[in-house]
C-alpha cells in the first residue's frame, strides 16, 4: 500500500473539514471552494497617470503633427472623490486613480501639458472652472489613453481564484482589493505524534546514563506544521507493548485525527513496541530499499491512516520527505513539492548496492546562469547525524542500480527550505 493511496483513502472515507479564515491570518491555506469576484477591479475608470482628463475629440485634429489645443482648465479630481461631468472644451487636473468624469475618454500625462505643472489654484474640487486658467495640450490623444477601464482586471461575477488554490501574498492581495475579509479554506490535516523509547528523554530534562534527548518529536512536528497539517498532541511512550497501545487507543479517542505517526519501535530488536503493540491492528511492517529509513510501517488502526517511521532522527527526515510529504501535497494542495534539479557532486562516493541512498548536501549554485551547480555532501551516511542535517540545505539522491558515484557525476537534489 503507497502513502498515497492510504492518505486519499482516508479523506474519502472521512471527508476533509472546511472553515473561514479571515483574510490576514490565511497565508498558506487552501482554498475550499472557488471564489467569484463580487465586483469589479477597478470599480470604476480611473486615471493612469497624474494629468489631465479630456474629452479626446477636444484634441481632434487633421492638421500637421505637433499641433497643440489650448483647454479651459476645469476643477481638480483627486483620488477618492466623484467628480462632476466634463464640460466640453475642459480638461480636468486629475491624480493617479482618481475617479474619470463622465464625458471625459483620456488622459494627458502632465510632462506633455504645457505648463508642466498644476495650476496652484486647482486645488479645490469645488472650483468647476478655474478663470483664466488654461493649458496646452499635444492634439491627436487617442480614447482611452491612459484610461483604466472599469472591470479592465476581472469583472464582477468572473472566476477570481478556483478551490485548491494555495493563498500566497498574490491573491491574498486580490481577494482583498475586491473587498473579500474572509474566506473558506480547507481543515488542516490533524496529526497525532508519537515517540517511542525507554531512553528517549524530552529537551530540557536531565540525562540518566544510557538516555537521549528527544529529536524526533521536534524534526516531524516542524515538518507537519511546515507541511500545512495541525500536530493534536506529541507523546514519548516507554517500551511497553501494553501501555503503547492502551495510550494511542485512548488518544484516537480523544482526538479524532485524521493520521497517526509514531517513530522508533518497528526495526528488528527485542523492543519494537509499536511493532508488538500493533500486532494485531490492519498493519504492515516492512523494510524499503532506502538508505536511512529502511523499516516502515504502514496501515490502518481503529480505522485511522497510521504510519511508523524508524527511530533514527534523519530515517524520520528522509521517511517525511520521501512518502509523507509529497502524498500530503497530492491529497491536500500542501505541500508544494520541493524544489528538484540537477547538480554535479564535488567529490566521488560509493552507495550501497540495491539500495536508493538520501544522503545530506549542501548546494552551492551556479556561477553563470544556465550553467549546473554543485552540491558537497555534508556529513555520511548514518541516520544518527543531526548536525549534519542541521548544516544542509540539500537532500542528495543517489538512485538504486549504481554504486559508484564519481566527482563531477550529475544527481538529482531536492532543495530544503532555509
Amino acid at each position: 500500500m503507497a502513502v498515497l493511496d492510504l492518505l486519499a483513502a482516508g479523506f474519502r472515507e472521512r471527508p476533509q473539514a472546511v472553515e473561514d479564515e479571515f483574510l490576514i491570518s490565511a497565508r498558506g491555506r487552501v482554498l475550499a471552494a472557488d471564489v467569484a469576484a463580487p465586483g469589479s477591479l477597478p470599480p470604476f475608470a480611473n486615471s493612469q497617470m497624474d494629468g489631465y482628463a479630456v474629452h479626446s475629440a477636444d484634441l481632434a485634429t487633421s492638421g500637421q503633427p505637433g499641433k497643440r489645443v489650448e483647454l479651459a482648465v476645469a476643477a481638480t479630481i483627486p483620488a477618492g472623490f466623484e467628480p462632476p461631468a466634463l464640460v466640453r472644451g475642459t480638461a480636468a487636473p486629475i491624480m493617479t486613480g482618481a475617479m474619470l468624469p463622465p464625458g471625459a475618454d483620456a488622459v494627458v500625462p502632465i510632462e506633455q501639458a504645457v505648463p508642466d505643472s498644476f495650476p496652484s489654484a486647482a486645488g479645490s474640487p469645488a472650483v468647476e472652472v478655474l478663470a483664466r486658467a488654461t493649458v496646452s495640450l499635444p492634439a491627436g490623444v487617442p480614447a482611452g489613453q491612459y484610461v483604466r477601464s472599469a472591470g479592465s482586471d476581472i469583472r464582477a461575477g468572473d472566476p477570481a481564484l478556483p478551490a485548491g488554490t494555495v493563498l500566497g501574498p498574490g491573491q491574498l492581495g486580490l481577494l482583498a482589493a475586491l473587498g473579500v475579509d474572509a474566506v473558506r479554506v480547507r481543515a488542516r490535516p490533524r496529526v497525532l505524534l508519537l515517540t517511542t523509547g525507554d531512553e528517549v528523554v524530552e529537551p530540557g530534562l536531565p540525562l540518566q546514563p544510557g538516555q537521549i534527548h528527544d529529536a524526533n518529536t521536534t524534526l516531524l512536528r516542524s515538518l507537519l506544521e511546515e507541511a500545512g497539517a495541525t500536530v493534536l498532541r506529541t507523546r514519548v511512550l516507554a517500551d511497553s507493548p501494553q501501555e503503547f497501545q492502551h495510550r494511542l487507543h485512548e488518544d484516537l479517542a480523544a482526538e479524532a485525527p485524521d493520521l497517526v505517526i509514531t517513530s522508533g519501535g518497528i526495526s528488528k530488536g527485542a523492543f519494537e513496541v509499536v511493532k508488538q503493540g500493533l500486532g494485531r491492528e490492519d498493519v504492515e511492517f516492512l523494510s524499503v530499499a532506502m538508505q536511512p529509513g529502511g523499516p516502515q510501517g504502514i496501515g490502518r488502526v481503529a480505522g485511522i491512516p497510521f504510519l511508523a517511521f524508524p527511530g533514527n532522527p534523519v530515517s524520520c527526515v528522509v521517511s517525511f520527505e520521501m512518502f509523507l510529504r509529497p502524498a500530503l501535497g497530492s491529497v491536500t494542495g500542501l505541500p508544494r513539492p520541493r524544489p528538484e534539479l540537477t547538480a554535479l557532486l564535488t567529490a566521488g562516493v560509493h552507495s550501497p548496492a540495491g539500495k536508493h541512498q538520501v544522503r545530506r548536501g549542501r548546494y552551492l549554485p551556479p556561477a553563470e546562469p544556465g550553467s549546473t551547480g554543485q552540491v558537497e555532501l555534508v556529513g555520511g551516511p548514518s541516520s544518527h547525524l543531526v548536525h549534519a542535517l542541521a548544516t544542509s540545505n540539500a537532500l542528495v539522491h543517489l538512485p538504486a542500480g549504481r554504486e559508484a558515484f564519481p566527482a563531477g557525476a550529475e544527481v538529482t537534489v531536492w532543495l530544503l527550505d532555509r
